[in-house]
């Protein structure tokens, strides 16, 4: 049955620099990586070697701990790097492609006619399980696992997100066929797609329960769809995916190829021509970010500006990531006169009424890096409840991670919850800390006490 969810708590954060309904194919790029790091609680056991031939699909590491789950080189090539990092970590492993791209072929797959068991393994052995994640934890899905329920957010609401419309309305058929898929793997539990009001591209979706969620960032966050429609309890596992994922996925049972690609939202207030680009899973972003942005120091991010990971501007898009997003890093001088604290604030963005661009509520923002401040005593100032929309204490739960009490934790509800849905709470924190990161600490500290 379907669920109306309306969220009343949150903000949305409005930035200049949102993308144009225009899409152009990046050119393929001359080194593709896949990063390890992308993949939280991962301790990556190498498959190949430098100088070793590999096809699109063929696999490059596996998880050490779970020796099925395989990760894929999204191109063929040859193998040209394994970058690591401090302590030998495995940071990127880096593949030269082929002009034209060969693909290892696994054949292609009716999802309604295959069996359960015979889908997870052809799926693990082709390199597309990572793209399913659980909570809790928001780690890769476990294969031996039943899940309570899926749950795919159509609609993504962080600042200069791609709209789900345009990403969608010309893969609706494979989209179909990725849902037919996770129909498969829930087994008889119930698979929750939610989108949002006005969306078309996904409002004839077949054989799922759909769900509309309407408010402020972070209704989009599917931690807070979970919370809303099928709360976890402590014993509860729930897999989830992104909306282009479940498009790779229809696109491999049809074709049978390892053929994943994405269309990303290149977007930002220092982004010269903010648009969309169709690239291949793991590609260097060097092409399409060269001397389309402006001049001066920039923040280039791979995903949102709430949550995202700083890259250089050779560095590679994220696994889990379909926006790309440049901002001022924010290090300069301002006088204190006319940007400083003493400034009116007309170009500053405050979630309390604290300048007077409120009066403007149709105005974006140019923002930039800069925390105006630093790390200070952690009070008690009701920020955090205005934009958090659980019926959790979220100060309460992150001071007791900050104690390390996992029985508060619990009793807190840290299953509910993962970092990204305190981007806000940490956006809008009068001390500064670092709230994203004590989350997932809670959250490592738990996973250690389930093994």
């Amino acid at each position: 049955m379907s669920t109306t969810v309306r969220i009343k708590k949150g903000a949305d954060i409005k930035l200049v620099g949102e993308a144009e309904k225009s899409l152009e194919k990046a050119a393929q790029s001359d080194v593709f990586a896949i990063q390890p790091p992308d993949f939280h609680g991962l301790t990556p056991k190498m498959d190949v070697k430098e100088g070793d031939e590999v096809l699109a699909g063929s696999p490059l590491f596996h998880n050490k701990k779970k020796d099925n789950i395989r990760f894929c080189s999204p191109v063929s090539g040859e193998v040209a790097e394994v970058v690591r990092g401090a302590k030998r970590r495995i940071m990127e492993i880096r593949v030269i492609p082929d002009k034209e791209i060969k693909f290892k072929d696994f054949g292609a797959i009716d999802p309604k006619s295959v069996d359960r068991e015979k889908l997870i393994n052809t799926m693990l052995e082709a390199g597309l399980w990572p793209m399913l994640r659980q909570r809790p934890f928001s780690v890769i899905a476990d294969p031996e696992d039943k899940p309570r329920a899926i749950f795919i957010s159509g609609f993504d609401s962080n600042p200069l997100a791609p709209d789900p419309d345009f990403v969608i309305q010309d893969n609706q058929e494979l989209f179909q066929l990725g849902l037919d898929a996770m129909v498969k793997l829930a087994d008889g539990a119930p698979v929750h797609l939610n989108i949002k009001k006005g969306t078309t591209a996904l409002k004839d979706m077949k054989g799922v329960t759909l769900n509309n969620v309407s408010g402020p960032h972070p209704a989009g966050n599917v931690g807070v769809q979970i919370h809303h429609i099928m709360p976890i309890n402590k014993s509860d596992v729930m897999w989830y995916l992104d909306p282009q994922d479940v498009i790779n996925i229809g696109r491999f049972l049809k074709t049978g190829n390892t053929d994943l690609r994405k269309i990303v939202a290149l977007t930002g207030s220092e982004v010269k021509n903010p648009k969309y680009f169709e690239m291949r899973m793991g590609s260097n972003l060097k092409d399409i970010l060269s001397g389309g942005l402006t001049e001066g120091n920039n923040r280039i991010i791979s995903g949102n500006v709430l949550n995202g990971n700083k890259i250089s501007e050779d560095g590679f898009l994220g696994f889990y990531n379909n926006q790309i997003t440049v901002i001022p890093e924010g290090d300069e001088p301002q006088f204190f006169l006319t940007e400083g604290w003493l400034a009116p604030g007309f170009s500053k963005f405050s979630l309390n009424r604290s300048f007077p661009s409120w009066l403007m509520p149709g105005k974006k923002y140019t923002l930039n890096t800069n925390k105006n401040g630093e790390e200070r005593a952690y009070v008690m100032t009701g920020e955090y409840e205005k934009v958090f929309p659980f019926d959790i204490f979220p100060v309460q739960l992150v001071k007791s991670i900050i104690v390390n009490d996992i029985e508060s934790m619990e009793n807190l509800g840290i299953y509910e919850v993962a970092p990204e849905d305190f981007a806000l709470c940490e956006y809008s924190c009068t001390s500064k800390i670092q709230v994203q990161k004590l989350v997932r600490e809670g959250l490592d500290t738990i996973m250690e006490e389930f093994k």
